[in-house]
Formats: structure tokens, C-alpha cells, sequence
């Protein structure tokens, strides 16, 4: 299993707006960057991610999982952008700011500190195990 972190700004599309989607999910639409595009076509189904708010609040919220693999966009016509489908899996029970991310010596190298502006990104085992821990979560 692979893990990631997924990011919206809560006003556009909220984890409360993802929990509400319930067992279906929702595809994860409108990435319009390559990087982050490829990381998608990496994921597993049952591959779990971290639920980022960004701008307002700028935490993780909750876990996601992957519900369906990369397949055209809905939001486009252009055939270059793919999508995943994810669900919500369990709130994060203690939400975990960036700028506390930032403190932890363990996190350093994540990707969320050095290009937060990445939409989908991976996480490393250790970082998943970490910030679990931090949140009040079983890895």
C-alpha cells in the first residue's frame, strides 16, 4: 500500500463534503498538473491519503482511500488529465496544522514542507506512521 496526501481548499470542496459522499466517493477532479496527475496514475485501489485543507485552516483533517483507479477527468475534455476516485475513511481526530508539521524534525523532508503547492502528493511510511501518531490515529 502506497500513501499520499490529497489538498482543497474547503470552501471549493471540504473532507465534510467527501464524508458526505459516503461509500462511492468522489472523483478527484480538476488536477491540472503533471506531477501530481502521474502520482494518481500511481495509486492502488486501498491506497490511503491524508485529507489536506489548504488556504483556510491549511491541516489534515482526515484519511481518504482510493474507491477507483485513474481514468479520464469529467471536468475536460482533454484527454491528458486523469483522475482517482476517493472515500473518507475516519476524521482525523486531532487535526494537524502545517505549521506544526513544519517542527517535527521526522517531517522535514516531506513534501508537504518543501512544495506545498503540490495538489497530490506522496507520503513516505514513516511520515504516514508519524503524523498518525500526532493525529491520535493507529497507523
Amino acid at each position: 500500500m502506497a500513501y499520499w496526501l490529497f489538498k482543497s481548499e474547503p470552501d471549493v470542496f471540504s473532507w465534510d463534503m467527501l464524508k458526505a459522499k459516503g461509500k462511492d466517493g468522489e472523483e478527484w477532479t480538476g488536477v491540472r498538473n503533471y506531477q501530481a496527475r502521474n502520482n494518481m496514475k500511481a495509486m492502488k485501489l486501498g491506497d490511503k491519503g491524508f485529507f489536506y485543507h489548504s488556504n483556510a485552516g491549511k491541516d489534515i483533517v482526515g484519511v481518504a482511500e482510493v474507491c477507483k483507479l485513474a481514468h479520464p477527468d469529467s471536468s475536460t475534455d482533454d484527454v491528458r488529465w486523469e483522475c482517482v476516485d476517493i472515500r473518507a475513511v475516519v476524521d482525523m481526530p486531532k487535526p494537524i496544522s502545517l505549521d506544526v508539521i513544519k517542527t517535527v524534525k521526522a517531517l522535514k523532508d516531506m513534501v508537504l514542507v518543501n512544495n506545498s503547492r503540490l495538489s497530490v502528493q506522496p507520503v513516505s511510511p514513516e511520515e504516514w506512521r508519524v503524523i498518525c501518531d500526532m493525529g491520535g490515529l493507529k497507523p
